[in-house]
């Protein structure tokens, strides 16, 4: 069980469901209990809190009523009885209270700003409402209410201070307006909102903030500022240097490159050639970079594309494609960029499903970015396809690409990577200066403590690195064996070893290097090693221990020798190990699946594979409705390229039912992050694939996949040309109550674009009245909300009910959804200040779970919510916003409103020229 008090009371259970718990009072005494931490309280105490001084005849039996009750409903061994008391069995991590203290610890241990401002972010997104709402009113839990609410204003104001570090000022300004507002007391608070104003261009205004300051501190406390707001404010009127925004680093230099595990060797040289290529004075705007496999093509490319801000402020993006198979499109490599960059977060209806690589193109036409696209070779026509595209319609835009060959397209430098350089003499100082030297002997003191480069080895290891022609992974894999052997030994065994008999015909010299240092690693290998090697190949990214265990292991391999396994091929230099992933390098990974193939297992490791991603995404799915969405929305999105691969394997593999599975259990969460298109396609695929000989699915799930996909075009289709009569209900044929009720809600929805009310209504009632006979209260949730703007009259109700609902369930998007509903039923009552506080709780939401969509949207509203209250420099700062979130996300739609909002604004402030301005540029737009 795990507990949530900040906001009304709430249980969930092991799998993120609301567990109810009936009765005011078994409510309170749990969160009695709760209030104390898991320490034993008396009887008689609980009895006095419980009752308030009235307790009836037989308090005691009453009493043990209510404990009986509540452990129904927890577990009998959830509520201990002790000598000093009942206690409630508390792990870590199982009350939100205690999590938000521990982020908010953490946060504050941290040095970096951004994780910092991430941290509190958490930590903020776990508050429903204010802590224990059910009792607010009772005695027991005053205490505890009033000290978390401390707690959280002071990480809001931690945020807020973390947040003008990051330069986040003009956002700032108008968000703090109303914390202030609610708080005006709280001099933190006040000088976060002062130098927000001021570093925002509002001089005037921070001044006028100081000075509501001080009529309230002597209006309600009879004191003045203290020392460090008046410091502020002196500092203001003399505007001070160190007032000024703080350099930081471009909000648009966004990447998402690795930082390096270890420190790139041997290539300084190069890297400033490929620095220099990719610079503005050279005129190349594709560069490939081609080697053999194990040369080190992606550590350059990677060391190359850390550039500084200005030079690609819209940022630097690895785009892997060793996961795609020799059968993509381009538009399949279109798609994967889209994902990579963002941009499919927020497109919506926008992208073109025929035509992916064009719609890329048109969205990030204005950008200036460096786009690296790694491990083409298997995909030369297709990448040649998309960078050409690219260059012709993206004048900011660099392409570096990595492959064994080049694309051979006009405008394309290729640049060769060569192996490490070896030694040009047999001197220790010659043989230490070479780079190849230098990486083998950093990684055998790695795998050797102690090994050092002396006299007495310096000719052994210049034999070593001559012998495997510099290539980089091959002095990898051949540093650990020093554990084992001398230099001079290992020497000796790879002399033996490459001799010309055992050498691979038909392959570059080179080539035959690495493949023989490949055929000896594996030869080296214990036969459950080489299986688990082998059967990793089939990871498109990675993957985590769980997954590997699932892949790997088989009768004759017990799933929990997998990690001894995982953890000697690490050790090896096989298998790399970063942030909790296990990953192949690319020569490795193509090694392993030709393995794979000869062991003749691929069938069955794909099999494996699809059904481990398959049942991941289906247990991923049940979460994401509730308290773990954010969390679950990560492992999703960390698994998005295997979750890829599983689909493209089961249905190329006639396993038509898995296929049918994991497009359903993965539709949610292709709707929360916009990506349609994708959802689109991948629903097509599945139902358009040969179901084989054993069907694996359900008999639904076909028709609930025919009904997600119905949602799908609804909501993809050009307004107006509705792929569906209006009558239509895809769902029928569909047994299960709930799930049914969920469907026809999601596709009435849809029709909302289309302006079809009537078919909206019919479908969401329907849903709604499934939902409550099936217990659904997500389901009834979601339908009350978006009802609400289709029946005004019975509009605040239905949101209010809504709200509920989604607070008690933890539904972070729902609670975005519901805020929205209440603010649009505030609009039509004319309470501007109510609309504009519940839109900023919708936006902090939000922001918390990445939907960008949602956050252009919710700040065109409040943008509107400010002019209405004539305020119009607050609007402006708000479309600004908008603007350039939609701006990064390539959501034209956004972008088009923003400019007219900032038309409007400016028109209310008198600025006739710049609304004309804004105004042109939302035409402009509009027509492309």
């Amino acid at each position: 069980m795990r507990y949530g008090v900040l906001g009304p009371l709430v249980v969930w259970d092991a799998a993120g469901l609301p567990v109810k718990v009936p009765e005011a009072k078994v409510r309170a005494l749990l969160a009695n209990l709760l209030v104390h931490g898991g320490r034993p309280v008396p009887a008689d105490r609980l009895i006095e809190d419980l009752w308030a001084g009235d307790a009836p005849a037989g308090s005691a039996n009453a009493l043990q009523t209510k404990i009986s009750q509540l452990r129904r409903v927890l577990g009998r061994d959830q509520v201990v009885r002790e000598p000093a008391g009942y206690r409630l069995l508390l792990a870590d991590g199982m009350v939100d209270a205690l999590r938000f203290q521990d982020l908010a610890e953490r946060a504050r241990a941290h040095g970096e700003p951004a994780v910092r401002g991430a941290l509190l972010a958490d930590a903020l997104a776990l508050w429903r409402g204010p802590a224990y709402a059910d009792v607010a009113e009772s005695l027991f839990a005053r205490g505890e209410i009033a000290r978390l609410e401390e707690l959280r204003l002071t990480v809001l104001e931690d945020r807020a201070e973390v947040r003008l570090t990051l330069g986040e000022h003009p956002a700032l300004a108008v968000e703090l307006g109303e914390l202030v507002a609610r708080y005006p007391l709280r001099e933190r608070l006040r000088m976060a909102h002062m130098r927000a104003l001021y570093r925002a261009g509002r001089q005037g205004d921070a001044l006028r903030s100081f000075q509501e300051l001080r009529r309230e501190l002597d209006v309600e406390l009879g004191v003045e500022p203290g020392p460090g707001a008046v410091a502020l404010h002196g500092a203001i009127l003399r505007q001070e240097p160190h007032l000024a925004p703080p350099t930081v680093e471009s909000p648009a230099c966004r990447t998402n490159l690795p930082a390096p595990l270890t420190a790139l060797i041997g290539r300084r040289e190069a890297v400033g050639r490929v620095r220099a290529l990719l610079g503005p004075e050279s005129g190349a705007r594709l560069v490939t970079l081609t080697g053999l496999g194990g040369v080190g093509k992606t550590r350059l490319a990677t060391a190359a594309a850390h550039e500084p801000a200005d030079r690609f402020p819209d940022g630097v993006w690895l785009v892997e494609l060793a996961g795609l198979a020799a059968t993509s499109s381009a538009d399949d490599i279109a798609e994967r960029v889209i994902t990579t960059l963002g941009l499919c977060d927020t497109a919506a209806s926008e992208p073109d499903l025929e035509d992916l690589v064009g719609w890329l193109c048109r969205a990030v036409s204005e950008k200036r970015l460096l786009i690296l696209l790694d491990n083409g070779e298997h995909l030369i026509e297709q990448v040649a396809a998309l960078a050409g595209a690219v260059l012709a319609s993206v004048p900011g835009g660099r392409l570096l690409v990595t492959s064994q060959e080049a694309l051979d397209i006009p405008g394309e430098v290729v640049h060769p990577v060569p192996p490490l350089a070896l030694p040009e003499g047999t001197g220790l100082g010659a043989v230490a200066r070479s780079g190849a030297v230098e990486l083998f002997v950093r990684r055998a003191s790695a795998a050797v403590p102690g090994f050092v480069l002396d006299e007495d080895n310096a000719a052994a290891v210049s034999a070593i690195c001559r012998r495997l022609d510099g290539i980089p992974l091959a002095l990898e894999l051949v540093a650990p064996r020093l554990r084992t052997l001398s230099p001079q030994e290992l020497a000796a065994r790879l002399d033996s070893r490459f001799t010309p008999e055992v050498r691979v015909r038909g392959l570059p010299a080179r080539q035959r290097t690495l493949r023989s240092m490949l055929d000896w690693s594996w030869q080296l290998l214990s036969a459950d090693e080489r299986a688990v090697l082998r059967r990793l190949t089939v990871h498109a990214d990675g993957c985590t221990l769980r997954s590997a265990e699932v892949v790997c292991a088989d009768p004759d391999l017990p799933a929990e020798r997998v990690s001894e396994l995982l953890s000697r091929l690490v050790d090896r230099s096989l298998v790399v190990r970063e942030a909790g992933r296990f990953r192949l390098l690319e020569s490795v990974a193509a090694y392993g699946a030709e393995r794979l193939a000869e062991a003749g297992e691929s069938a069955a490791v794909h099999a494996r594979f699809v059904r481990c991603h398959t049942e991941l995404a289906e247990r991923q799915d049940g979460l994401l409705r509730g308290p773990d969405q954010r969390r679950c929305l990560e492992r999703l999105d960390a698994e998005t390229n295997n979750l890829r691969r599983a689909l493209d394997l089961a249905v190329t593999g006639k396993a038509a039912g898995h296929a049918v599975r994991l497009v359903n259990a993965m539709a949610w969460y292709w709707f929360l992050r916009g990506r349609l298109t994708e959802a689109r396609r991948s629903f097509q695929s599945a139902l358009g694939a040969d179901a084989g000989p054993a069907p694996t699915a359900a008999p639904a799930a076909r028709p609930t996949a025919r009904a997600w996909l119905a949602g799908l075009e609804l909501r993809t289709a050009p307004t107006g040309a509705p792929p569906l009569p209006p009558g239509a209900d895809p769902t029928a044929g569909i047994g299960d109550a709930r799930l049914r009720a969920r469907l026809q809600w999601f596709i009435g929805t849809g029709w909302i674009a289309h302006e079809d009310h009537d078919a909206a209504r019919r479908l969401l009632e329907a849903g709604l009245a499934g939902a409550r006979a099936a217990g659904d209260r997500w389901g009834e949730a979601a339908a009350l909300v978006e009802l609400v703007g289709l029946e005004p009259a019975r509009g605040a109700s239905r949101a209010e009910l809504g709200a509920a609902l989604f607070h008690e369930v933890g539904d972070g998007w729902g609670r975005l959804r519901a805020t929205r509903s209440l603010a649009l039923v505030a609009e039509r009552d004319g309470d501007a200040g109510r609309t504009e506080r519940l839109y900023r709780e919708g936006l902090l939401v939000a922001e918390e779970l990445g939907l960008w969509t949602e956050v252009v949207e919710t700040l065109l509203r409040l943008g509107d919510t400010a002019l209405t209250r004539g305020r119009p420099q607050q609007a402006t700062d708000l479309y600004e916003r908008a603007r350039s979130v939609a701006a990064e996300r390539a959501y034209s739609r956004g972008e088009i409103h923003a400019e007219v909002g900032l038309g409007r604004a400016a028109g209310h402030r008198g600025d006739q020229e710049s609304a004309d301005r804004h105004r042109n540029r939302a035409l402009a737009k509009g027509r492309r």
